[in-house]
Order: C-alpha cells, then structure tokens, then sequence
C-alpha cells in the first residue's frame, strides 16, 4: 500500500527534528554529511522516532543540495550524501516494515530572493531530487519553504519528474498568510493543483498558531492535509537554543490538528520522540475528519491614522508604589489605537509607559519614535526598551546619543529574542553586546565616555533597568542573574508575569535583599487559547493549573474570558501588593482598557492603605 492510499483512511504520524536531537548528542556541525561521517547517530534518531509511534520518516536531506552544502566545501558530494541518508532511512525502518520513508528537500530562499536565483534553484533541486529518486524513496517531501514561488517551482519539477507521493509544506511568519501576503489556504489550494498529494505547513510556529492558521483552511478536495509544528518558541539561553512544551499539551495539540483534518502529523525544530509519541498517543485509532465547517470570515475596518520632561521612574518605586505599563508599538502604520491607550493611561494615572524594541524579533514602529511623541504629545514619561539583537556596537552607541538628544532617560536593557523566532528567521541576530554589556555602556555614557573610552564631549542622565523573569526552576540562579547586572550598573527590575501567589512569595524572599525596586509584571489573560498559548509556548511564562482550569472553563466566551481574566490580574496585584514597590502592567493585544482598569484598581487599593495608615494613626 502507498503512503496516498494509507491516507486515504489513517491519520498518520511522522517524525519530529532530525537536529534537535543531533545537536543534543554533541554534534554542531552539516549534519547532512552525518550521514557518511556517523551514520550510526542518524540511524538512532530515525530509531528513536519509529519506537514513539512514528509511521513516516523523513531522510536527513533537509540541506543536502548544492547551494547549502557548498557552504561547507561538500558541494561536490551530493551524491554520496543522499543515497547514505535513503539508506540509513531504509534500515531504520525494520523497526516498522510497514513505515514510509519521506526523501526530504528543504527550502533555500528565506526572507532574501537574493539568496539564489531560481535557475540556481532548479539546478540545485534537480541534482538532489535525482538520486533520492534513485534511491527508491517512498515519496518526496518539500518542507520549509517560505518563498511561495520556489515550492511551485521545484513542486513542478518533482510532479514532472515522479508519480510517487509528494509532500508540499510552506512555512509562515504570520498566522495563516505567507510571507508575500497570500492567504494559506489559497496557497494550499495552487500547491495541490499543481499535483502535490499532501498540502500542509511546518516550522517558525508552534502547535497554537498552526492550529489557528489551519481552522481557515478547507479539506482539500483531493490533496490531504499535514502539519509539522515547532515545539514552541525557543529560548535563547547561554548561546544555546531551547525548547519546552509537555507531553498534555502536545495530545491536545494534536487533537486540535486532527479535529481541523490534518492527516499527517509531525514535529519540526525542538520536537523530539516525546513529542511524536504524545501526538501518537492523541490519534490512535481515529478515523479521519471528512467533513469541516470553516468560521465565518471577519471583517477588518482599516482605521486612519492619528496623529514635560521624563523622569526616572524607579526613584519613586523606592518611596512609594509606582506603576509602569508597556505598550507594544504597533507592528502596521495606523498609531490609532496606541496613542488612545497612552493617552487613556496617563489620565488614569501611570508612571511610565514602556515599550518594546520590536519583541519575539518581530518589527514594530520604532520605540525610540513613538517614545518622543508620547513625551512631547501626550506627556507621559517614556521607558524605551533597547534590544542587542538589531544593533551592532556602532548602531547602539548611536541610539544611546539619539535617546539622550531627544530628552529620553529611562530604558530596559535586554538581549533580545533571537532572530530566529521572529517574522524574518533567515535574518541576522548581531549580539555584539549582551544585557549586561549593555547595561555597562549606559553607565559609561552617563560618565561622558563610548566604549572605546572616547569623550562624548558630555554626560548622558540614564536610568537603566534589567529584565528579571523569575519564571524559572532555579529561582536562586535567576537572582544571582540580577547580581550580576547590579553589579553591572542596573538601577531596578522588571519581570516577566507572574500567574501564582506562592510564587510572587517566593519572589519577594528570594530578592528582597537587593537594595533596588522590583517591578513585578502583571498580565490580564483575554482567554483560555491565550492561557495555552502563554502557558506552553512563550519561554519566560507559567500559569499555575488553576488558572489554565479557569480559563478554560470560560470557554469561547469572550466578554466571560476576559472577566476572569481581570479578577485573576486582580487577585494577583493583592497578592504583590505589600510585597513589592512597583507593578509592571503588560497590556495584551493593545487592550489597553483593561490595564487602565487595572491603573485604576491599584490607585484605589494605595489611597485606601494611606486611609487605614491614617486612621490607626
């Protein structure tokens, strides 16, 4: 029987990433020549996949054209390295006679076309594809491509060249658009026109957002569907990528895929065995969804545009309760919305609106732009965000001058999440400096100096706060983390959100003996998805078991969702209240009047503590 044919009447599982589980044996090198070098190493991955349920493997071809390998002087050993992979494939599969082996083809264009022109493409493609045909794989499978017109391009070539079953997947930055702006499921529907057997996505985004991309997609009319998840959103740690999600969340993941008519399920970057054994276990003996009822379609309405000094926020957390709130710059034109809330929120009282330098590596408008008109327009102090990731040393010496010239003092020095995570994954992290580089140079700038020791011919009035996510294991290892940027220079912290009472404890005992203000970060949930979502997938953030029931229990009502929410912000503000100085509001999805109420919750609980102060004398 065919891999169509199986389809026809199974869900299917497939393996997860090949170089997840290579990098964690050691290996950090073409992992494509492993397949001559350590075969063995190859064929314990496709083994370990095969003993977790898998059905259909892929070879360990991802980069096994010329283009990619000519990075690493293999380009003349294209030859050598597919036929090994098909092979080591193959003898895995004694493990399950029945398994399918998949040759894989990765993508070469990313955000750049400039990458390689598409005759290089077709010249590359054709070499590669030729001996994994002649190999006698069982199908092709065309993964992570983000250029919608090179899968159609090598997807005609592979129709032309073979009958045997072919896997077309795109990858998205966005929910359910492709990079140059096409919806999925139309980019789907040409993919299975021009012959693909299978139509799906993989990688860039976790399980929440392929679930969300796919409930637009139809059930092809004669193609199938597939969906190849990344675990979830990588943390970048000790110059190491890593990746979480548990084994509950990965059943109900696939669940989900199952319900929107995926028939070929897997895992991309970060998953391993566990992962395909949890999606194994959730479809087990499930009959195919043949019928699917798609959400009506929404309509946007396109919104026009619109059009006194800032002061050190953490000199007033050290003697009395002060409020900070981030507002994310928008990722479009229209600044509507966001000078509504900044404007909304310095009537109900903050202290400082923060905003991100285009977080999770996503581009928004410049923070340092908007930050100057909320200063000037609206007059609310602005706290600037700078990231390492987008700038070298020369770029951040010269937004450091920029800030100063504009009058803006108070910023948040952070690494950055990698490049990788973000809308543009092929583009460049640069790291020239980490946090604690960063937070050095800002105190060398306040004493007149660039980091070459060179006179500014002046003196900078910086206040520089450090990121603290408390979210962690090791919570003693996280504060020796804050140490280490005191010592650096850091004025006070700000933390990820925090979802337990227990925890905000654990917190406060464990820091309080810095001699600084601590911002602990408060963020309503809008729904049980959103829970999930922050729950599983975005590194930094843990919501306690009560909170996931919660919300959950809300269901898709939305105005219920969000009243939970907001008692549950509520509950956690009480409990953070007579422990720490500052409360850091994160406002979700621009929903900024649901940090106004809670500006205003926390105005109300601090005049009824001064009465109480006054009345017992």
């Amino acid at each position: 029987m065919s891999l169509v044919e199986d389809l026809k009447s199974k869900v299917l599982i497939a393996d997860g990433a090949m170089g997840t589980l290579l990098y964690s044996h050691g290996i950090d090198r073409c992992i494509d020549e492993l397949n001559i070098s350590k075969p063995d190493e190859v064929l314990k991955v496709h083994q370990a996949y095969l003993k977790a349920g898998a059905q259909v493997i892929q070879t360990n071809t991802y980069g096994a054209n010329y283009q990619k390998l000519a990075r690493y002087g293999l380009e003349d050993q294209v030859k050598e390295i597919n036929q090994a992979a098909v092979r080591i494939a193959k003898e895995a599969t004694n493990l399950n006679q029945n398994a399918y082996v998949l040759g894989t083809i990765g993508g070469i264009r990313g955000i750049k076309k400039s990458v390689a022109s598409l005759g290089e493409i077709k010249r590359s493609f054709r070499e590669q594809l030729f001996w994994l045909l002649q190999s006698e794989v069982d199908g092709i499978l065309l993964e992570t491509y983000y250029d919608f017109e090179e899968i159609c391009t090598v997807l005609q070539i592979a129709r032309h060249e073979t009958n045997i079953p072919i896997i077309a997947q795109v990858s998205l930055h966005e929910v359910g658009y492709l990079q140059n702006g096409m919806e999925l499921s139309d980019a789907l529907f040409q993919l299975e026109k021009l012959g693909a057997d299978v139509v799906g996505m993989n990688c860039r985004l976790g399980p929440h957002h392929t679930i969300r991309s796919l409930e637009t997609v139809p059930l092809p009319q004669k193609a199938f569907l597939s969906a190849y998840p990344n675990a979830s959103l990588p943390q970048y740690v000790d110059g190491e990528y890593t990746y979480g999600g548990d084994d509950d969340y990965f059943e109900k993941s696939a669940l989900a895929l199952y319900k929107e008519g995926v028939r070929l399920i897997g895992g991309c970057c970060g998953t391993t065995p566990r992962h395909i054994a949890a999606f194994a276990r959730a479809v087990k003996d499930k009959a195919p969804v043949l019928e699917k009822v798609l959400p009506e379609r929404k309509v946007q309405v396109q919104l026009k545009s619109s059009g006194s000094s800032t002061k050190h926020v953490y000199k007033k957390a050290k003697t009395t309760r002060s409020i900070i709130v981030e507002l994310d710059p928008p990722r479009h034109l229209d600044t509507t919305v966001f000078f509504a809330g900044a404007k909304a929120l310095k009537e109900a009282g903050i202290d400082a609106l923060t905003m991100a330098d285009n977080s999770l590596a996503t581009p928004r408008i410049s923070n340092i732009a908007l930050a100057s008109r909320i200063k000037n327009d609206i007059g609310v102090p602005p706290l600037v965000h700078i990231a390492c990731r987008d700038r070298n040393l020369i770029g951040i010496e010269s937004h450091l001058m920029g800030l100063h010239s504009l009058g803006i003092t108070d910023l948040l020095a952070v690494t950055g999440d990698p490049a990788k995570i973000g809308d543009f994954p092929g583009a460049s992290s640069v790291y020239d400096l980490n946090s604690f580089d960063l937070i050095k140079l800002i105190k060398q700038f306040n004493e007149g100096l660039s980091s070459s020791g060179k006179q500014l011919k002046g003196k900078t009035d910086f206040s520089v706060a450090g990121a603290f996510n408390p979210n962690v294991r090791n919570l003693d290892r996280a504060v020796q983390r804050l140490e280490k940027k005191l010592a650096a220079g850091a004025d006070y912290f700000i933390s990820q959100p925090v979802y337990s009472e227990e925890k905000m404890v654990e917190i406060y005992e464990s820091v309080k003996g810095l001699d600084v203000p601590i911002y602990i970060g408060v963020m309503p949930l809008t729904g049980a998805r959103n829970a999930e979502f922050l729950h599983n997938e975005v590194p930094g953030i843990t919501l306690s078991e009560q909170i996931l029931t919660r919300m959950s229990a809300c269901g898709t009502d939305k105005l219920k969702a969000t009243q939970e929410g907001m008692a549950i912000a509520k509950h956690l503000i009480d409990a953070a209240f007579d422990l720490f100085n500052g409360i850091y509001l994160i406002t979700p999805f621009l929903r900024y009047d649901m940090t106004v109420e809670l500006t205003k919750y926390i105005h109300d609980k601090e005049a009824q503590r001064k009465e109480r102060k006054v009345f017992n004398g």
